[in-house]
């Protein structure tokens, strides 16, 4: 039986890995961007209205992907969303690196404006500088390039921002945001889930051992991966909990793909 500080743990460490999945991590300067040149529906028509990007000399517009009520998810926001998971110690909740699909980060992209336009329809508490301190310090011993650039500096953490195509302050915000997206998941949906003893034993007989029979090999007793088997579960229930409801935000329109060659609407 796992002591209540213990199933804190597991939860977060298992919302944690959902975000990673989901690509649920946000960055300032895109966010910057579509305030800027952010569209309102249309009295009439419920849609975004085109917006009017700025027509600088000399310089590639920056094509817009897609409008998520008005805000803007641009071609650079794919691509900075790239370097961002590249960058992260763990991609998937088995640690393997998932090939990067532009498309799939598009809809990550999606779901992330989506979520962090409900989180300032409920504001919670706000990340403490200790909080974020402690969690970039964290990162900065697990990203195992740091080691190269000796992230334990700050001249070496810089360096390895810098090569990476991000600043200090703009990872800061980024993690800082990453942060305000899981406490306002976890308060959502921490109320629909539940894992009981019984959920870890069905699992454990049904799935697990069947795996370790599978290759031929011995599976530890359920005593030794209770937490972890608990993890995965509750790592199931909030993704499902959450894509229902990314389904009915979709579902109230306002979100405009766009294709290469389309224009805005």
């Amino acid at each position: 039986m796992m002591t209540h500080a213990q199933h804190g743990t597991v939860k977060a460490q298992a919302l944690l890995a959902l975000l990673i999945v989901l690509g649920l991590s946000v960055h300032a300067r895109a966010q910057a961007a579509a305030q800027r040149n952010s569209v309102q529906p249309s009295a009439a028509t419920q849609k975004p209205e085109a917006p009017k990007m700025p027509v600088v000399t000399g310089e590639p517009l920056d094509r817009i992907i897609a409008i998520v009520n008005g805000n803007l998810i641009l071609d650079s926001d794919v691509d900075e969303e790239q370097r961002f998971e590249a960058i992260q110690p763990f991609r998937s909740p088995d640690g393997r690196a998932a090939e990067f699909s532009r498309d799939r980060a598009i809809e990550r992209l999606i779901n992330r404006d989506l979520i962090l336009q409900q989180a300032k329809l409920q504001p919670g508490d706000e990340v403490s500088d200790a909080d974020l301190d402690k969690e970039l310090s964290g990162l900065r011993k697990n990203l195992p390039a740091c080691k190269t650039y000796h992230c334990e500096t700050d001249a070496g953490w810089q360096k390895y921002l810098a090569a990476n195509g991000f600043t200090p302050p703009v990872m800061r915000e980024r993690w800082r945001q990453r942060m305000q997206v899981l406490a306002f998941i976890e308060d959502r949906f921490r109320m629909g889930v539940s894992i009981k003893e019984a959920d870890i034993k069905d699992y454990y007989d049904k799935t697990f051992v069947p795996e370790f029979t599978r290759q031929h090999a011995t599976p530890p007793a359920l005593e030794a991966v209770t937490d972890r088997i608990q993890e995965v579960l509750l790592q199931q229930r909030i993704s499902s909990l959450l894509n229902d409801w990314l389904k009915s935000l979709r579902a109230q329109g306002g979100i405009v793909v766009l294709h290469p060659g389309e224009v805005a609407p």
